[in-house]
């Protein structure tokens, strides 16, 4: 049987920083990021930390967190547990998005890829990209055999990126998207041409959003002074 990853449930909670933030003094601004380390540490299997100002206007950072394991209860306990620990900052940092979703095995490929991503292991690269997917419609009134087809062409381009990893979540029914699609990289021009060489195939016509693109810079619990921007 062919090996692949456990069932995990991942969140992707993005925040900006409040005025009341910015008027702390530089000590009180540190043990505030040290309190929400040590607050969000204990909710998941893996939490990862990304600066997303300046790369985009709308949010300062992003908070990737995963669960392991297919419990029903999961969500509802990552939830309470996710409201509960922020409370406590949120004069200072407040939700701007949230995107979530669980991996699952793929209906196109029974393998599991090389470059799927581990969401417990420690990140090794530095650039994050996610962003909501939706397909249109008309995608899944084709033919199994036609869906594959156009899949197989898209997955070939993408494992000749083989440096860039990916992970795939499926939140059908659950949020606005179908999926969350997340990947890590240590070149962000060559993921752009990745992206553009994948808008070239035919699958691509299907495709009804994919924004907003979210572009995180990683940082280590342990760099306090640059965990926030």
């Amino acid at each position: 049987m062919a090996e692949r990853l456990p069932t995990s449930f991942n969140h992707f909670a993005s925040f900006r920083l409040t005025p009341e933030y910015w008027d702390l003094d530089p000590a009180e601004g540190t043990d505030l990021r040290r309190r929400w380390t040590a607050a969000l540490e204990p909710l998941a299997g893996g939490v990862h930390h990304y600066r997303t100002y300046p790369t985009q206007d709308a949010s300062d950072f992003l908070v990737w967190s995963a669960v392991d394991g297919g419990d029903p209860q999961i969500p509802a306990k990552f939830f309470n547990a996710f409201a509960a620990a922020t409370r406590p900052f949120r004069a200072f940092a407040e939700p701007v998005d949230m995107r979530w979703g669980f991996t699952r095995s793929s209906s196109y490929s029974t393998a599991r890829s090389k470059q799927e991503i581990d969401p417990f292991h420690t990140r090794e690269q530095p650039y994050l990209v996610m962003y909501p997917f939706t397909k249109t419609a008309e995608w899944y009134l084709l033919d199994r055999s036609t869906r594959q087809e156009m899949m197989n062409a898209h997955m070939r381009i993408g494992k000749s990126y083989e440096d860039i990893t990916q992970l795939l979540l499926y939140s059908v029914g659950l949020q606005d998207q179908e999926f969350v699609v997340v990947y890590e990289t240590d070149d962000l021009a060559r993921f752009s041409q990745l992206v553009a060489d994948l808008r070239a195939t035919e699958a691509r016509a299907y495709t009804l959003k994919d924004t907003p693109v979210y572009v995180g810079v990683y940082r280590p619990v342990a760099d306090l002074d640059g965990l926030w921007p």
